[in-house]
């Protein structure tokens, strides 16, 4: 039964994890003989070389490292200060039924606004929030990425406190357990792996969410806005340089993440 669970597991290691890579390398290699680029209809201008493109990562590593530490706390304090608001949301549609639906209703049609019309809004309502560019910007980019990571934490949250295993709200009652102890020891409980359901949607939504945000910053930092400006100018590869960073730091994030579910869900079923 072991050996069967092992080899299980190895078939979907491989899937999971060794076809993308291989997949990666493919497409690596075809990029670099500029094969990619007959099959696209594409130039090296345009689409510079993948050599290119890691030699201006290398050359401009402390101007690279300033924009991707500014992103980065944005879409960490955007992801966390979204997490804890959404999962109180959902305590609170949990704690009041009646209405508690209605407002989760409310919370999915905001998410349905796009990113490109929040952001210039939120610059402007934070514009007389302080004298410093930089606080007002990184206030805005970082309310954005709150709207955004909010809705997928309130909606599972909601889910995990509410759909119980079955007959466990039963066996509680049966033991006469008081509503408080019901809620902490079977709501919050039940509701964990959800909360990592929400983050696998939420971590990759902040890195886009704040990417986009510094698009339409006032204060001139960010990957967000160095592909921009980059690609404005006409400078791809600096572009391009920047939009491998930022699948960089979207792919360590989520790595962390799986690494912290896998230590905490250990054993759970």
């Amino acid at each position: 039964m072991k050996k069967k669970r092992y080899f299980r597991w190895e078939k979907q290691s491989a899937a999971t994890v060794l076809y993308p890579v291989l997949f990666g390398i493919l497409l690596l290699v075809l990029w670099q003989t500029q094969l990619l680029h007959k099959m696209l209809g594409a130039d090296t201008f345009a689409l510079p070389l993948p050599g290119r493109i890691l030699r201006i990562i290398l050359d401009n590593g402390p101007a690279i490292l300033k924009n991707v530490k500014a992103t980065v706390l944005v879409a960490t304090g955007g992801l966390l200060c979204g997490s804890v608001f959404g999962y109180l949301l959902g305590i609170v549609a949990t704690v009041f039924p009646k209405w508690g639906a209605g407002g989760l209703s409310i919370a999915s049609a905001v998410s349905a606004v796009p990113i490109i019309a929040i952001a210039p809004i939120l610059n402007n309502l934070t514009k007389d929030f302080s004298d410093d560019a930089n606080v007002r910007s990184m206030l805005a980019k970082t309310l954005v990425v709150t709207i955004t990571c909010t809705v997928s934490m309130s909606i599972n949250a909601y889910r995990g406190l509410n759909e119980l295993k079955p007959f466990s709200l039963d066996l509680m009652n049966s033991y006469a357990a008081g509503k408080k102890t019901v809620f902490l020891k079977l709501r919050i409980p039940n509701s964990v792996p959800y909360i990592f359901v929400a983050l696998r949607v939420s971590v990759p939504a902040s890195i886009i969410s704040a990417l986009v945000s510094e698009y339409f910053a006032e204060f001139i930092i960010g990957v967000g806005r160095q592909i921009r400006e980059n690609i404005v100018l006409a400078q791809y590869a600096t572009a391009w340089a920047y939009i491998v960073v930022a699948c960089a730091i979207g792919i360590i994030m989520y790595g962390f993440l799986l690494l912290a579910e896998g230590i905490l869900l250990k054993g759970r079923k």
